[in-house]
């Protein structure tokens, strides 16, 4: 998945433009990936850019947390949760197990982790506790 992103250059730095947050942000390797995420949300899956929230803070086993990008489906009930790293990290059972916990606080029935080259997503069941993995 590679769209283009709107990209410039400020003070000697690479910065990406967020549409979900509408602001220029500094062009990391994570943010790279999530960019490229939420252009595959909005052009392919044609999620409402307003059901598409980043990098807010949410409470996790009584700690304050930011999670990095949550889909919101028709009721704006949380339909997904997706953790992102930069491409050189490795997806480990310690980076899902981290949106995991995140999910324990928003129940969304998709959960998913990407490094841009890995993309891992998985299908929850809470009532009976099984988790399938989705094709992405």
């Amino acid at each position: 998945m590679e769209y283009s992103l709107k990209i410039r250059k400020k003070e000697g730095r690479d910065e990406v433009f967020d549409h979900i947050r509408r602001k220029w942000l500094v062009l990391t390797p994570e943010e790279r990936v999530r960019q490229q995420l939420i252009l595959y949300l909005l052009n392919v899956k044609q999620v409402p850019l307003t059901h598409i929230s980043v990098e807010r803070a949410i409470t996790v086993n009584g700690l304050t947390r930011r999670y990095d990008l949550v889909v919101y489906g028709l009721d704006m009930k949380p339909q997904m949760v997706v953790e992102c790293k930069a491409p050189e990290v490795k997806i480990t059972q310690e980076v899902v197990e981290q949106a995991g916990r995140y999910n324990k606080t928003l129940h969304a029935p998709v959960l998913g982790v990407t490094n841009g080259k890995e993309h891992f997503f998985f299908s929850i069941d809470f009532e009976t506790e099984q988790i399938t993995r989705l094709e992405f």
